[in-house]
């Protein structure tokens, strides 16, 4: 964990809990403070961060202890230098935001990264194509970024940005996903017309293999609503509000 004074008043105690009742299910849901900060990959993607921001953002990811922070590709570098002695995780994104870029691209994006200190890549899949329901393409393009992650230790989420599909397509994609042995399937980018969505994390839990773990991304802003994402299977969520939902827990 990083010293100094920040570290310090930002360290939260592993034991503390919260309590949160649902309403909607009127059942009580327990959490501690690592279990929630362990699903938290700290966003850091807004094209007009500088780059003491992203500094800082890797700093408060470190102090607060989460899985990982998500920088963009140029940001990697700095990132895992900062973090080079912290368990947090240095994630970034592939063909982010519209998965358009051509399938070398994207490979020759992901050898960079994990060249330069990512061990987790969040890799947009190609919406046109998905939506032209050329599945083959699809496939193809996901199967040749994951396996030359994968042959070098590196975890593969498949950002579905589930706001541009319909439901077939979603599906669709789930069964893409399971084909290729990605490690996680993603809601969203965050940069589209919509986020996380219940039905969509139904869906998608519904559709994929039990070995393929689901990540929110999009509106996780509260920790109630990471609590709620993570009752529906989540086990990671995409967030910018990482203070205001983990301070919660103190």
């Amino acid at each position: 964990m990083s010293g100094g004074p920040e570290a310090a008043a930002l360290d939260p105690s592993p034991n503390l809990q919260a309590t949160r009742e649902f309403s909607s299910t009127k059942e009580a849901s327990v959490v501690t403070y690592d279990e929630i900060a362990g699903m938290i990959d700290h966003s850091l993607l807004q094209p007009f961060l500088a780059k003491k921001e992203v500094e800082d953002g890797c700093r408060k990811a470190d102090a607060y202890r989460v899985a990982s922070v998500c920088v963009r590709p140029c940001d990697v570098r700095l990132a895992a230098d900062i973090l080079k002695n912290s368990p947090v995780r240095v994630t970034t994104v592939i063909g982010f935001p519209h998965g358009t870029t051509t399938t070398a691209a994207k490979v020759h994006e992901a050898a960079e990264a994990i060249d330069n200190g990512a061990v987790e890549l969040d890799v947009v899949l190609n919406i046109g194509q998905l939506k032209s329901h050329d599945y083959d393409f699809v496939r193809a393009d996901i199967e040749a970024v994951t396996a030359a992650a994968h042959a070098r230790g590196v975890i593969v989420k498949m950002i579905f940005e589930n706001c541009y599909l319909d439901d077939t397509e979603k599906i669709a994609a789930c069964r893409i996903a399971n084909d290729v042995g990605v490690d996680y399937v993603k809601t969203s980018t965050g940069f589209g017309t919509g986020g996380a969505e219940d039905r969509d994390l139904k869906l998608m839990r519904e559709h994929t293999l039990p070995s393929i773990k689901l990540k929110a991304a999009g509106g996780i802003r509260t920790l109630e609503r990471a609590i709620e994402v993570r009752m529906l299977g989540c086990s990671r969520i995409g967030a910018t509000a990482t203070v205001g939902i983990l301070e919660r827990l103190r």
